[in-house]
């Protein structure tokens, strides 16, 4: 019987997604005959190394945000030659860290959003850029520390004491239009959807709260836009070097009519497996169910050392 070690939770901002993923990935595992062992990881390599003695067969990865999708966890994988799922250490480390990110897909000819990297302090002096913009961590996921700067509002999108993120802002011009992603799995882009919110933009509450978005899946978009949002996103998957499953997240401009222009915002090197997540639900779409789509990842995992 293969072993499948699957490491959950974590130290980062997106713990809570992370155990409802991990859980899911488990139990879907076992039905489909796996020895399955949770893991809760912290930020303690010992423990880590120790949980994993004697080895298991494949590590599932099913930990979102920093020390398990920036390379972190991977690199104590690669020095104990363990397979595991998603991304290598390379991939994971440049497709978090967005400002790096954007230059290799820029490199690649993908179109990104224009926006640079200030200081904290650089931020909270004034307005970088023309208003609307968007400010970003860095190096968070699934849309922590996202702010939406309007024309109309008063103050800064946080002060010196609220931003537990780093040094480092990153600010884009704000993109209108809608909200694309596209999973990737292996070498084959799945699907288009769009992401409607009910009420502001697509935040970190829209994401893991049920009932403030709609998913429309496929796209009600132009065929040609459709078909470049799936080229683009294989492409960057590509130009990072992921393996395993990712997901490209877009903004798609049509204000002026369709077909629109598309804006590849970022990769996601570990996308959330949750009942509301977007890659099972694209998967669903095209008739591969919740227990394929885990299984395909553990068969497909490997070690890159």
């Amino acid at each position: 019987m293969t072993k499948v070690a699957v490491l959950y939770g974590g130290a980062s901002a997106e713990r809570e997604v992370s155990l409802v993923s991990g859980k899911a990935c488990a139990a879907a595992l076992f039905e489909r005959g796996y020895e399955v062992q949770l893991i809760d990881v912290r930020r303690d390599v010992g423990a880590l190394v120790k949980d994993l003695t004697p080895p298991p067969d494949v590590v599932f990865n099913a930990l979102h945000g920093r020390y398990g999708e920036d390379g972190t966890v991977q690199g104590v994988l690669e020095l104990m030659g363990l397979k595991y799922t998603h991304s290598g250490l390379l991939a994971s480390a440049l497709a978090m860290d967005k400002a790096m990110a954007k230059k290799v897909f820029e490199h690649a000819g993908l179109p990104v959003v224009e926006g640079l990297v200030i200081s904290r302090e650089a931020m909270l002096a004034g307005d970088p850029l023309p208003r609307p913009y968007v400010v970003k961590p860095v190096a968070e996921g699934s849309s922590v520390g996202v702010h939406l700067v309007l024309e109309h509002d008063s103050a800064m999108p946080f002060t010196a004491e609220d931003w537990p993120y780093g040094e480092e802002v990153l600010v884009e011009r704000f993109v209108p239009g809608r909200e694309l992603t596209v999973s990737v799995m292996g070498e084959r882009a799945l699907a288009v959807t769009e992401i409607r919110p009910k009420d502001g933009f697509y935040d970190y509450r829209h994401k893991y709260t049920g009932g403030t978005s709609d998913h429309l899946v496929p796209a009600p978009i132009h065929a040609s836009a459709y078909e470049q949002a799936m080229t683009q996103a294989l492409e960057a998957h590509r130009a990072l070097g992921c393996r395993g499953v990712s997901r490209a997240d877009f903004r798609y401009d049509d204000t002026a009519g369709e077909p629109g222009k598309l804006f590849l915002l970022e990769v996601n090197t570990q996308p959330g497996m949750t009942e509301l997540s977007l890659v099972p639900e694209q998967a669903d779409y095209l008739g591969i169910d919740f227990g394929d789509l885990v299984e395909w990842m553990v068969e497909e995992a490997s070690c890159d050392g």
